[in-house]
């Protein structure tokens, strides 16, 4: 008899050979219904596969939290989905057809790029096959029988071309379509039930520009109509939140193939927008006893392999540049050349901590294929400090970074206690190469961090494989508007950076030591945090925030001179204000000041300039009346200072 483990701690004992689907069954008629693969020790296997050690088994199913559950269930989707276009373009050229975080695409070669009619028979089709529950068989071949089995179609044998002599090619079969798979799989097409065309578009075979560009569809299926249906409401929400949307309706940013993918240039709004953030995060900064550089933005090859990231980071970054004597690249982070400015004297026990900020520009080697608007971009502009400390400043200070991101992401800018998790993420000890190589010192930086954790009495989770190289770090995960996490602020504790650049301290004791540093970044990068404040707030900054606070609308020429007399009155208070005086309706005016998302209207006619008023208009709460000016100013202000 086998003994199996399951996710509970309890365990099962089964017959060798018993396959996942009939543990499941043991355990229930429902749990066997519904289960779509299982989990043998780490890997991830077929319900039809048969267990033939002891082990451990997890049994997943389409839940909300079951990632690879949905996984299972999509990919099979993705078979008929291929399967359909197969019946509906004979001679059409199959690539690959995984699934992903939300769904699944297959790519196709085919002579022309799918129209919305196209896509429209592709789903009827689909729904057809469904409806004939076509069970999906699992078979193996050796290497020259599946190149024979895939002849046709040569982006199948090209896969198969470049995997090692004698290694198992499983294919899964359905009816009249058989396809080059590792599963898993369901055990037929009936299983699953509501689906969704949602798009298509061209994408190169493999990534590469070089290769032929194919043609993607993705899809979405779900067990039931009314999870389709509120993911497809959901889908819906992200298109008003787009941030890319957004950027282009406000004029915050934009981009050029001239300029390069990746490479977004912000508009006057967009850079007013940064601006301020970037000065409020300095000035927080300040008060809490940084100081801030400037560092160069190119640097020598050797700082890199002095700092160790370029034997763990050299793929993300750029190609190197020969000039003279030296190899130049363009900088991934900062931390070396601070490492740097602190080596730069010799310090003393007093002098710790010591708290080098910078807002720096960085730069990624990323995919053409990967970047998005502000999200994700070749070049940044990071929010990143370094504290150089003593051992025992390491709590104290990692409680203020924890401190600060709680006052910058829920005091000021009032994102709920309820949306924060605390990730501790630690290395992969499986998979060791991937970060610096010293055992004791990982071990003494990650009990560290938990502890400090445990005490600050702040509940966390842990994550392996999710530290940086050189060590653990604290992620703050948000939960976004549309119910994504994401990590933006993160606080990571480096014992490897000190060790390697050899810095050092005086201590009390008259002897050298070595301090321990606290890599922080609070907004992370000011792009990627733009753009998660505009998906956010769909764009309706807070006015402290907005790049124009206030719109005067004057209702006829004859309020013009009042308008701009009251415009200067707001520069002086420093409210940045723009005087609408074209020859429009107000009411015209109005609308396009509440597209533009503008935090007050202020609308001038003949009474307002007797009575030395102004009519506002709130975007958030309409008509709020008139008000003398000075009265208007102190309440703007007030909103202003509180980062209203």
């Amino acid at each position: 008899m086998i003994k199996v483990i399951l996710k509970d701690g309890s365990t099962m004992e089964i017959e060798e050979g018993t396959s996942i689907l009939e543990v499941a069954k043991k355990i229930s008629e429902g749990l066997a219904r519904n289960v779509t693969c299982g989990e043998i020790n780490g890997e991830i296997r077929d319900i039809r596969y048969k267990i033939k050690e002891d082990c451990n088994l997890i049994l997943h199913t389409f839940k909300n939290d079951d990632l690879e559950g949905k996984k299972a269930y999509w990919h099979t989707t993705s078979h008929i989905m291929a399967q359909a276009v197969k019946r509906l373009f004979p001679n059409v050229k199959f690539a690959i057809g995984p699934s992903i975080a939300e769904g699944f695409y297959y790519d196709f070669d085919i002579e022309k790029p799918f129209t919305d009619e196209d896509k429209t028979k592709i789903e009827e089709e689909m729904k057809k096959i469904i409806k004939e529950n076509i069970q999906i068989e699992r078979f193996s071949l050796p290497k020259q029988e599946a190149l024979k089995l895939m002849e046709g179609q040569p982006y199948k044998q090209e896969l198969i071309e470049e995997l090692p002599e004698g290694e198992e090619i499983s294919f899964y079969k359905q009816g009249d379509f058989t396809d080059l798979c590792a599963g898993p799989h369901l055990l037929s097409t009936g299983k699953i039930k509501s689906i969704k065309i949602l798009s298509s578009s061209g994408a190169y075979w493999r990534g590469s520009e070089k290769n032929k560009m194919l043609q993607r569809i993705y899809g979405i299926a779900f067990p039931k109509a009314s999870e389709l249906q509120e993911h497809l409401q959901l889908l819906e929400e992200a298109k008003q939140r787009d941030h890319r949307k957004i950027g282009k309706d406000l004029e915050i940013f934009m981009t050029h193939p001239l300029v390069g993918s990746g490479l977004p240039m912000y508009l006057p709004n967009g850079a007013t927008i940064r601006r301020i953030l970037e000065r409020y995060i300095q000035d927080k900064e300040l008060a809490l006893g940084y100081s801030h550089v400037y560092t160069p933005s190119l640097a020598n090859v050797e700082l890199y392999k002095t700092s160790g990231h370029w034997d763990h980071y050299k793929d993300d970054m750029f190609p190197v540049m020969k000039m003279d004597n030296e190899e130049m690249v363009l900088r991934p982070m900062n931390c070396p050349h601070h490492m740097l400015v602190y080596k730069n004297k010799m310090h003393s026990y007093r002098d710790l901590p010591i708290k080098i900020g910078e807002l720096a520009h960085d730069f990624r080697y990323e995919d053409s294929g990967s970047v998005c608007g502000l999200e994700r971009v070749r070049q940044m502009c990071q929010n990143d400090a370094h504290l150089f400390v003593r051992p025992d400043q390491i709590k104290e200070e990692v409680g203020k970074v924890l401190k600060l991101i709680v006052e910058v992401y829920q005091k000021d800018f009032g994102f709920p206690a309820s949306s924060f998790k605390y990730r501790l993420s630690l290395r992969d000890k499986s998979n060791k190469e991937k970060y610096i190589d010293n055992d004791e010192m990982w071990e003494t930086a990650e009990s560290q961090l938990r502890e400090i954790l445990t005490e600050l009495e702040i509940p966390f989770y842990e994550a392996e494989g999710e530290a940086a190289f050189y060590g653990p770090k604290i992620d703050i995960q948000i939960k976004t508007a549309l119910n994504h996490d994401i990590t933006i602020p993160t606080c990571q504790l480096d014992f490897a950076l000190p060790e390697r650049f050899e810095l050092e301290y005086i201590g009390k004791d008259g002897e050298k030591h070595r301090p321990v540093v606290i890599h922080r970044a609070i907004l992370g990068s000011s792009d990627r945090f733009i753009s998660f404040l505009l998906e956010e707030t769909k764009g309706v900054l807070p006015t402290w925030l907005a790049p124009i606070q206030v719109k005067i609308l004057p209702i006829t020429d004859n309020q013009h001179e009042y308008a701009y007399k009251v415009r200067d009155e707001l520069l002086k208070e420093g409210i940045r204000v723009e005087v609408d005086d074209r020859n429009e309706k107000t009411g015209y005016k109005i609308r396009e000041a509440q597209l533009q998302k503008t935090p007050y209207m202020l609308v001038v006619g003949a009474k307002e300039v007797e009575e030395n008023l102004v009519a506002i208009r709130s975007h958030k709460d309409g008509d709020l009346g008139t008000m003398k000016l000075n009265e208007f100013i102190e309440k703007i202000s007030t909103e202003i200072k509180n980062k209203g």
